[in-house]
């Protein structure tokens, strides 16, 4: 079956002759985790040097067959984007700032010397992927479909230099609640031996490179008792977690957040300090050193700190484990407004909230 788009392809759809029953679709649903099962189907397009964007497919979810040479095997050139799909009350699928998304995936793509998808071809690829497996789009409380767009160099060929042949993926996978007992504050570990990403690096594109070097860290992060690991940026200022942005509540409302080249620009920490600053809180965007954390801790005049990203969306910082010292936050304040921003955002997702901002793209229709 081919389905014009409004950006002007043509997709050829192919259903999935051994899609998963319904039986076996909500025994899945009932109990997803994160990342374990995917949908019956999956999008691709082609981009050549000479062709451009051209093919797009929904084809079942399998497999993909790649050379042994191919680019992205040998040298990373590879990105990747992640987003969510909300089932609301009244049926209807949306999800969240898709264009921020898109535009974020283009900007991996220049640092990543590939071809940049236009923005009206990702939103379009959503919204393909959605036509065919909308049934995978749970309605369980905070629930979600997640879905992962990523960019990988396909051609065959051992030469160092951007590939000539890339090809473009969306999957999706049913997502349960982050946190199904409730959010609990996380304990961090300061990593001072390992660094995400450095001065004029890939730290500020999302590509799997800067994921792999976190993993080490974050091993050790899970032997001293931590959740989540917390690198530097020079050996000094505050760079990310291994997947997630910080930011620190001062104790007059102010939120204040590392600003850097090497820190990916997160979606849902732009999202919550919009949403604190429509409250009237004050949002410091800038160079934040781990000595100024340290020493406004010990004044009094931090009282607290959160991480945010897609996945968890919020969550409390409950300490932070160095070698030779902690950082430990005694007042519920910070830990409040975490929670309140939390619920405020989930509740625009989730369409409890009204969408003041117009964040919320329908995908369904």
């Amino acid at each position: 079956m081919k389905t014009p788009s409004p950006a002007g392809l043509v997709w050829q759809v192919t259903a999935n002759e051994n899609a998963k029953s319904v039986e076996e679709r909500e025994a899945v649903l009932a109990d997803p985790g994160f990342g374990n099962h995917f949908t019956d189907h999956m999008a691709d397009i082609c981009w050549s040097e000479k062709g451009g964007w051209h093919r797009p497919r929904v084809s079942p979810y399998g497999p993909i067959q790649l050379d042994p040479a191919a680019a992205v095997l040998h040298y990373a050139q590879e990105i990747f984007e992640g987003l969510k799909a909300y089932r609301h009350a009244d049926g209807s699928i949306r999800t969240f700032r898709p264009y921020e998304n898109a535009a974020r995936m283009q900007r991996s793509a220049r640092r990543m010397a590939l071809p940049e998808l236009p923005v009206d071809i990702f939103i379009d690829s959503l919204k393909q992927l959605i036509a065919v497996d909308a049934d995978w789009v749970p309605s369980a409380p905070e629930t979600s479909l997640y879905l992962r767009p990523f960019m990988f160099a396909k051609e065959a060929f051992l030469g160092v230099r951007p590939a000539k042949k890339v090809a473009y993926y969306l999957i999706a996978s049913p997502a349960a609640a982050y946190f199904p007992g409730g959010v609990q504050p996380v304990n961090i570990w300061l990593s001072t031996h390992y660094a995400r990403a450095g001065k004029g690096g890939t730290g500020a594109a999302k590509t799997g490179g800067n994921y792999a070097s976190s993993l080490l860290p974050q091993a050790e992060a899970h032997e001293k008792g931590c959740q989540q690991v917390l690198f530097l940026d020079e050996g000094k200022y505050l760079e990310e977690l291994g997947g997630m942005n910080v930011v620190l509540v001062k104790k007059d409302g102010t939120l204040l957040t590392p600003e850097s080249d090497s820190i990916l620009e997160g979606i849902t920490r732009d999202s919550i300090l919009r949403l604190a600053a429509d409250r009237g809180h004050q949002v410091e965007q800038r160079p934040v050193t781990l000595d100024e954390w340290r020493e406004g801790a010990a004044s009094g005049d931090i009282v607290g700190a959160f991480a945010c990203g897609t996945a968890a969306v919020v969550v409390p910082i409950g300490r932070l484990l160095a070698e030779d010292f902690e950082i430990v936050h005694p007042g519920a304040a910070a830990e409040e407004l975490a929670l309140s921003l939390r619920e405020e955002l989930t509740g625009i997702q989730y369409g409890r909230v009204e969408d003041r901002h117009g964040w919320m793209v329908r995908l369904d229709a």
